[in-house]
């Protein structure tokens, strides 16, 4: 049965347009045309911080964060970038008694700022306050110790396949994949099966097009557990 439900960040909880669309301004390059490079990085089975080395050869993430936030442009996320079916989709899951946790590849800043939007959670961490990052099974192991539970008993929801739900599922914990965002849309079907040799679309527990049915979902599979 499912005990634990854990949600990856991007494009699960927060819809990251906003904040792709500052990095397209603050390398001066039109929106569309960063979006669409971003897609094609994707496509081909690369790291999406391969898009920024298009524009800027040599382009460090981490240094170009700090020189963001001197500038008084830091990452930030607010109310407003949550996609609509969050808070309540937790709020039903923790309503069934279930242990709801968020845990993605994230900034300590980004930590922050989620820490500050109260979220209907009982544990929230990140990859840099973990020192672990996903698709690093060690990511996840933390993730079952801070569970407190056998990996079976966690659902693991992520629109990554590659990041998200592969790792997860070789650790040996329930998956499901949500369909949206770049990665969701695109790293999927024989894409997803040409790039990552397995078709570990297929092995999750549930497809996911929103989060708003997954308590029922969940509902479902532990009454029908609980029957065998």
């Amino acid at each position: 049965m499912i005990r634990a439900v854990w949600f990856d960040v991007g494009e699960v909880l927060v819809n990251e347009t906003r904040e792709y669309g500052t990095w397209a301004d603050w390398l001066g390059v039109p929106r569309q045309t960063f979006s669409a490079v971003f897609g094609a990085v994707i496509a081909q089975g690369l790291d999406y911080r391969d898009t920024f080395q298009v524009f800027r050869p040599g382009f460090d993430l981490a240094e170009e964060r700090e020189k963001r936030a001197a500038a008084g442009q830091p990452e930030w996320f607010g109310e407003d970038d949550l996609y609509p079916d969050v808070r309540q989709c937790l709020v039903r899951l923790r309503d069934q008694g279930l242990q709801v946790g968020i845990a993605g590849n994230q900034t300590v800043r980004a930590e922050g700022i989620l820490r500050g939007l109260d979220l209907p959670c009982d544990l929230l961490a990140t990859s840099d306050s973990w020192g672990a990052s996903k698709p690093d099974v060690a990511f996840f192991e933390r993730l079952v110790v801070e569970a407190a539970l056998q990996p079976d008993e966690i659902l693991y929801v992520g629109d990554r396949l590659d990041n998200d739900i592969r790792p997860a599922q070789k650790l040996g914990m329930q998956t499901a994949v949500l369909r949206r965002g770049p990665w969701g849309h695109i790293l999927r079907g024989d894409t997803a099966a040409r790039h990552l040799g397995e078709d570990c679309e297929a092995l999750c527990l549930f497809q996911l097009d929103a989060l708003a049915g997954l308590p029922d979902l969940v509902t479902g599979h532990n009454a029908r557990q609980a029957r065998t």
